[in-house]
């Protein structure tokens, strides 16, 4: 925690962090340089190099308030891991980065228009060599039908917000990856009725 102005507070990424870490222990490589796109509050991002020393954890976000608490969070932590946040649209063709050894992506497709989650699947397509990770978590659909009734209003909610929003089908996220050299290659539940969804880029 820090009182800094700019730091935000998440109270979900304090909820989810230690589940999301115990999957991320398991999935991510030794080492290398691991993408974090919409890093959001910076909370995240400080657990997870923390748990993780041997990984250097590059945090990301479209939005400067966020990367604001990002940075506020990086400087009280001091870890030599945590790089500073950089600006990133997702959805845009080209990354301000050309390479890394795995991609995280947590509760972001669901809470931007349908590009931004093609612009990742993407991006991952670009950046990730043959083996490497890319880790998504959040809510899902799943054959079109919702995993439970709250997951089903906070689906109505965000479409009531901005009609581009809402909860994505894991099916079609699937399908979209594997348009992009990604293999689906796992799905693990997690609390609050949120799934971890692991991808694989396919040897090339």
């Amino acid at each position: 925690m820090t009182s800094h102005p700019a730091a935000l507070t998440s109270p979900a990424a304090l909820r989810n962090r230690g589940p999301i870490l115990e999957v991320l222990r398991r999935v991510l490589p030794a080492r290398g340089t691991v993408l974090e796109i919409a890093s959001g509050s910076g909370e995240h991002a400080v657990h997870f190099a923390a748990g993780l020393p041997h990984l250097t954890w590059q945090p990301t976000d479209l939005a400067e308030d966020a990367r604001a608490s990002i940075a506020a969070y990086r400087d009280a932590a001091g870890l030599p891991n945590l790089l500073p946040p950089i600006a990133l649209d997702a959805a845009e063709p080209s990354w301000p980065l050309t390479r890394a050894d795995a991609i995280v992506s947590i509760n972001m497709i669901h809470i931007a228009p349908w590009p931004a989650a093609e612009g990742l699947i993407a991006g991952a397509e670009r950046l990730l060599a043959g083996g490497a990770v890319l880790y998504l978590y959040g809510p899902f659909k799943e054959d079109g039908r919702h995993s439970a009734p709250s997951n089903a209003a906070f689906d109505a909610s965000l479409r009531a917000s901005n009609r581009d929003w809402g909860v994505r089908d894991l099916g079609e996220v699937a399908a979209l990856a594997g348009r992009h050299g990604l293999d689906f290659e796992e799905r693990i539940a997690m609390p609050a009725n949120n799934l971890s969804v692991v991808f694989r880029r396919r040897a090339t």
